[in-house]
């Protein structure tokens, strides 16, 4: 058997606010994200809501770009990479790694994944081209919105130079980042890695295109908090939001080498491709369902040994009812007695970045043996029936797995498994 691959530290910053312990205490006492989009003026628009990153003017615990980088670095970088260096920041501080040696800096992944980058830079540097001519584009706007600069940058900052990666497989890819990370410490290429996602595309573009594929909410614009609500027959579409959320993981072995403290295992991965339409999977889940299938099998493990499901539903109709279907290909009867909620409930669909904060959610649903409640489950969706929807609180259990599920446009599938470390 290969030698457990375990977490040892853990960065978040999502609509919820910044760093895990606010993440953790806000998400299960069931407080939402989700508010009115003050980004840009969506007077008169469809949707008017998004999971905005609150700022440190408006909340305790909000965003202080500043605290991350200088204000010459802020002028160069997209908000999804100040996003992503503020989470590693925080995951890496955790973990207590910052190498001095040479060998450990080579022996140090990074992998980061985003489902579209620096669409708030390319939309505005369009504009200067459109208003102010060409010339007038600074040299820094390419490296801006690259969606490899989020873990260029980190592994800059914090002079790591192993293998470093940027999976941009839509809503699967921190999902796949981490698999891929967990994949090069397996292969021999790595002992230690920074993996996750990030996105900062609230952004007319993104709010327009998402609006005109007919993908968001758009039925609660004076109830944001309402609007996210996967599982729910009133569902009619998922929230955009923003935020980043990183793992630092690493052979045992090394953490205890170093005195590192495991968070929990990161016992299994597995991903397919629908292969069947660009923006919905099959409606029975058939791939989804071996993603989850091969992940679990990595584990060594039987399906019922899972007790916690952090679903990827988005809130859409489609996709909520694919994914049920895929877990009762699963767990078929035994699906009944499985805790399931999607987090994004209450931070919105975080697009590139969901499947890494709903990872650092299930390690410390592990941790805490505490499952986060699914927000607005009023009327279940007749799809759900037979299946434990946790709705109203979060719920104390006794826990030894946790699946995470996250499913991308293109058909993409991405599970991981993560144990309780003892």
């Amino acid at each position: 058997m290969s030698e457990p691959i375990v977490v040892t530290g853990l960065g978040a910053v999502s609509p919820l606010g910044v760093g895990v312990e606010t993440n953790w205490r806000r998400l299960t006492s069931g407080q939402s994200g989700i508010r009115t989009n003050t980004r840009f003026d969506s007077t008169g628009w469809k949707c008017q809501i998004a999971g905005l990153v609150p700022a440190h003017t408006e909340d305790a615990d909000g965003f202080d770009p500043e605290r991350h980088m200088d204000a010459r670095d802020l002028r160069r970088n997209d908000l999804f990479i100040q996003y992503a260096v503020a989470a590693a920041a925080e995951a890496l501080a955790q973990a207590g790694w910052t190498p001095e040696a040479v060998a450990d800096r080579a022996r140090t992944s990074t992998v980061i994944g985003t489902g579209v980058g620096g669409v708030p830079a390319i939309t505005a540097a369009s504009e200067i081209v459109r208003t102010a001519g060409v010339r007038r584009l600074s040299p820094f706007v390419v490296p801006s919105f690259l969606p490899n600069l989020a873990a260029g940058q980190i592994a800059i900052r914090f002079g790591f130079h192993g293998p470093a990666g940027s999976p941009t497989t839509a809503c699967a890819a921190s999902a796949q980042a981490i698999g891929d990370a967990m994949r090069l410490i397996r292969a021999g290429e790595a002992d230690i890695a920074i993996c996750g996602g990030t996105e900062g595309c609230v952004d007319p573009v993104a709010i327009g295109g998402f609006t005109a594929a007919k993908a968001l909410s758009f039925g609660f614009n004076d109830e944001p908090h309402r609007a996210s609500r996967p599982f729910d027959s009133d569902h009619d579409g998922f929230v955009l939001s923003e935020g980043a959320a990183m793992l630092v993981i690493e052979r045992l072995s090394h953490a205890e080498r170093r005195g590192a403290q495991p968070l929990a295992v990161l016992s299994g991965y597995g991903t397919t491709t629908d292969a069947h339409h660009v923006t919905a999977g099959w409606p029975d889940g058939r791939e989804a369902a071996r993603a989850m299938e091969i992940a679990i099998r990595m584990a060594d493990i039987a399906p019922d040994a899972i007790g916690y499901i952090n679903a990827h539903a988005t809130s859409t109709p489609v996709g909520d009812a694919a994914e049920l279907a895929a877990l009762e290909k699963v767990f078929g009867a035994g699906a009944a007695k499985i805790p399931v909620s999607s987090t994004k409930s209450a931070t919105g669909h975080m697009l590139g970045a969901a499947g890494a904060i709903e990872a650092v959610f299930s390690v410390l649903a592990l941790q805490n043996q505490l499952a986060p409640a699914g927000l607005n489950i009023e009327r279940p969706m007749a799809e759900a029936e037979g299946f434990n929807l946790l709705a109203d609180a979060a719920q104390r259990v006794n826990i030894e797995h946790v699946l995470s599920n996250a499913f991308g446009f293109g058909g993409v599938n991405a599970a991981l498994v993560f144990s309780r470390y003892r």
